[in-house]
């Protein structure tokens, strides 16, 4: 696929040019990394099977940020906060990026995502990529005081201030939702080049402002058939002249059998062997999607080391 913007802005950056390359489909792993079924998952796996995906070719590992369980949302994805988890796999691994899938903008203040944001970067050698999210859990918003309805301008005001934060001594301007800064502070570390920050899922945003602000995109809930014709809508109304990747995330339950077909449900929900699991994601390349972060579906019979060992030596390995 031949698209006009194809500057790539972070071909040298550790964490970002091992999860998109130009013509490349990649895949990564959604936190907990494994799949559950009861929506509160066992962690005590949780930094095996990072060293798994660590040395093999999953690209990332993803972390969501969910403050609260909704018994009714029925997801508390890896339980632990994601900075804290980030922190302790930028130990535990040396390979692999690490991305937050994505920290909720209009729950987080800026200041304290900018800094986890430098920090993580610094600890792992610049394999963080920061996701940032609108948060779509409604009822979490009274208990932090916030109001639903306006997160999509604090979304761009939160997205604008990370980022002068980041390149800025002793920044200076104000906001309508974060405060003053007067340039008589600043704020440390500085990361050593640009951190790249993506857009998780539509965050309330124009298509328009998403194709030109953050440095790449990663959604759900997206047809299989319509990647293509995202992928040339984005560089059609991208203005920067920068490659803009486009990623989704899929659910996927892989069977035993290798060469059960497949089946999807609800466009994001996949079961099948690996051979038809290989075949559908081969498809998505072809239409220039860059990156799919999968959540792997609970299998009840397996345990998740043989359910990520599979998958890494019979899916993963094409990619």
């Amino acid at each position: 696929m031949t698209l006009k913007n194809n500057h790539y802005k972070f071909s040298s950056h550790p964490g970002f040019s091992n999860v998109f390359k130009p013509g490349k489909l990649s895949l990564g792993i959604m936190a907990p990394f494994k799949g559950y079924s009861d929506g509160i998952p066992d962690l005590d796996d949780f930094g095996k099977l990072a060293e798994m995906a660590d040395n093999s070719n999953i690209a990332a590992l993803w972390l969501r940020d969910v403050p609260a369980f909704d018994p009714n949302f029925g997801d508390a994805a890896q339980i632990y906060d994601p900075a804290t988890s980030l922190g302790y796999l930028a130990a535990k691994t040396k390979n692999i990026t690490l991305g937050s899938a994505g920290h909720i903008a209009t729950l987080r203040h800026p200041i304290h995502i900018a800094k986890e944001a430098a920090s993580l970067d610094k600890l792992s050698d610049g394999r963080f990529i920061l996701g940032l999210a609108s948060g779509d859990r409604k009822k979490e918003y009274p208990a932090f005081n916030e109001d639903y309805d306006n997160r999509s301008e604090r979304y761009r005001e939160a997205f604008n201030l990370i980022r002068t934060l980041h390149s800025e001594d002793y920044p200076s301007g104000s906001s309508d939702h974060y405060g003053t800064l007067s340039g008589d502070i600043d704020f440390l570390p500085k990361p050593d080049g640009e951190i790249p920050i993506i857009s998780i899922g539509r965050a309330e945003q124009t298509p328009e402002w998403t194709s030109n602000n953050p440095d790449a995109w990663i959604w759900h809930g997206l047809n299989p058939k319509d990647s293509g014709k995202i992928v040339q809508e984005i560089d059609k109304l991208n203005e920067t002249g920068n490659w803009k990747p486009f990623g989704y995330a899929n659910a996927v339950h892989l069977l035993e059998d290798p060469d059960a077909p497949l089946e999807i449900k609800s466009n994001m929900h996949l079961t099948g062997g690996s051979k038809s699991i290989v075949e559908h994601f081969k498809g998505q390349e072809e239409m220039g999607l860059s990156h799919i972060s999968i959540n792997l579906h609970p299998n009840t019979d397996r345990s998740a080391k043989e359910v990520m060992q599979q998958f890494i030596e019979e899916v993963a390995i094409h990619f």
